[in-house]
């Protein structure tokens, strides 16, 4: 699909990550259309899956939820069981805001948003009764320099 999104195309998602709340006739002006063209356009990256759930991004520290702890996991277990207790532990964790699989001497890494350190610990401790962990190392982000969920485009 990608060999497939047009200039028009990439204006109009642009428009979106800013703000997918605009109205259709905002959108179209903004990228110098008419509103049909555009609905469609949008209609067929759907279809597509280029444009997946549409939310609202919320501001964790209005919410108490202060601390954002990079978790680096390490596992001795490379089994496909253990990998998906892993994956389904960390699925039902809402502190866990992403999870990635590492290449490299880490196999893990999570991104958690609590309220603060004795929360992380409460995770932590939940964590490993769960799943059986080598070695965790928790980073805590003194200072978020930048956060977008903008794709270039």
């Amino acid at each position: 699909m990608a060999d497939q999104i047009d200039a028009m195309d990439r204006k109009i998602l642009g428009e979106l990550q800013q703000d997918a709340s605009q109205s259709l006739d905002e959108i179209a002006r903004k990228v110098g259309s008419s509103k049909t063209p555009v609905w469609n356009r949008i209609r067929k990256m759907r279809e597509a899956g280029v444009i997946g759930q549409q939310t609202v991004i919320l501001d964790p520290e209005s919410l108490g939820l202060e601390a954002c702890f990079f978790v680096l996991v390490r596992t001795n277990a490379h089994e496909a069981n253990w990998q998906e207790k892993f994956l389904q532990v960390l699925k039902r964790r809402p502190e866990v805001l992403e999870a990635h699989r590492l290449a490299g001497e880490i196999d893990y890494i999570l991104k958690v948003r609590v309220r603060n350190a004795k929360a992380y610990d409460d995770f932590y401790q939940a964590l490993i009764k769960e799943v059986a962990i080598y070695n965790v190392t928790a980073l805590l982000s003194m200072e978020e320099i930048k956060s977008t969920t903008m794709l270039p485009l």
